[in-house]
């Protein structure tokens, strides 16, 4: 999986257990692809210090994952549902199978 996608994917999941700080410079870096300069600059804080704290919410976030498997059991879900959709003749159940998708 690339990189910046996980980091979202594992974000979605498990960005409410960072403190506000933690959310607000991740966010700039995972979502809005701010450099570490830029962030640096609009949060007065060193360039080495924010890329400390992406680092350390990376780490954090993976030890999350790593004890719930909450986005291990996301992705599966979803494709044994892309699975079905794909392999369904009923319209019905391809029309179920789509709306599932849409809700994860």
């Amino acid at each position: 999986m690339e990189k910046i996608v996980k980091q979202g994917l594992l974000y979605d999941f498990y960005g409410a257990l960072l403190n506000d700080h933690q959310r607000s410079i991740y966010e700039s870096v995972v979502y809005d692809n701010m450099s570490l300069s830029e962030i640096a600059s609009e949060q007065g804080i060193s360039r080495q210090g924010v890329h400390d704290l992406i680092k350390r919410c990376d780490k954090s976030l993976e030890e999350y994952e790593n004890k719930l498997h909450l986005v291990e059991r996301f992705m599966a879900i979803k494709e044994e549902v892309e699975t079905i959709e794909t392999k369904a003749e009923s319209a019905e159940i391809k029309a179920i199978a789509a709306k599932i998708l849409e809700q994860l």
